[in-house]
């Protein structure tokens, strides 16, 4: 009897630590957000929205860009299985010129590295910067 005992508790116990087999999946809408075009100045806020379609919570631990003109922000509480959340990336748009940043995100899932890019053009607004048309004389009028 212990002995048939002993045997259904081993194989219960096995059967258990093959079901604890839980994953988060981060699966993102976008992993490219594109700015266009943009004046200076302008909102550079843009978000990437994910959900967990796992079946453990998702905890995303780090969230890092490739310079310090991009600032991403994380959820700091971890994201249950079926629920969705978001990644806020703001750019500074005071620096013209293309755009084109990543961003890793590392996690708890079983994709744990994912890299997001945002890709776009800051331009000058010209009337602020002294590069309008200039008359040259009161003749040009006439």
């Amino acid at each position: 009897m212990k002995k048939l005992f002993t045997l259904v508790l081993i194989f219960f116990i096995g059967f258990l630590g093959f079901s604890q087999n839980k994953k988060a999946v981060i699966n993102f809408d976008k992993t490219v957000i594109d700015y266009g075009t943009i004046d200076k100045g302008a909102n550079g806020v843009r978000d990437f929205v994910f959900t967990n379609t796992g079946d453990a919570p998702l905890i995303i631990s780090n969230v890092k860009s490739t310079c310090g003109c991009t600032i991403p922000k994380k959820p700091e509480k971890p994201i249950l299985p079926g629920e969705s959340d978001k990644i806020q990336v703001k750019y500074d748009t005071k620096r013209v010129g293309f755009i084109r940043k990543s961003i890793s995100v590392t996690s708890n899932a079983s994709n744990p590295n994912v890299i997001l890019k945002i890709t776009g053009q800051v331009i000058a607004d010209n009337k602020k910067t002294g590069l309008e048309k200039k008359k040259k004389s009161i003749v040009e009028d006439y």
